[in-house]
């Protein structure tokens, strides 16, 4: 079965969340990761707080499309149903 984005933005928001210590009831899935205060090293940060988690490599090129929590959900679902990044 392949992982599909809502699977992942509820996780993604907690990840979100514990890394940048937020709360939850206030990260909107569609909300822009600026308007949380997420800036370029912040989503690297986030990347990193991710492929701890799901212990997966996540190639820096995707950094791009970490925009909002659904996109980073979107990514994290390519990268966990096989898709050109490896996991470990």
């Amino acid at each position: 079965m392949v992982a599909t984005v809502g699977d992942h933005r509820a996780e993604v928001t907690k990840v979100v969340c514990d890394t940048f210590r937020l709360d939850p009831a206030l990260v909107e899935p569609d909300a822009p990761l600026e308007e949380l205060g997420i800036d370029s090293k912040g989503r690297i940060k986030l990347l990193a707080a991710l492929e701890i988690e799901y212990a997966v490599t996540i190639d820096l090129d995707l950094l791009d499309r970490f925009t909002d929590v659904g996109s980073v959900a979107g990514v994290l679902a390519e990268v966990l149903g096989g898709g050109t990044e490896e996991r470990r």
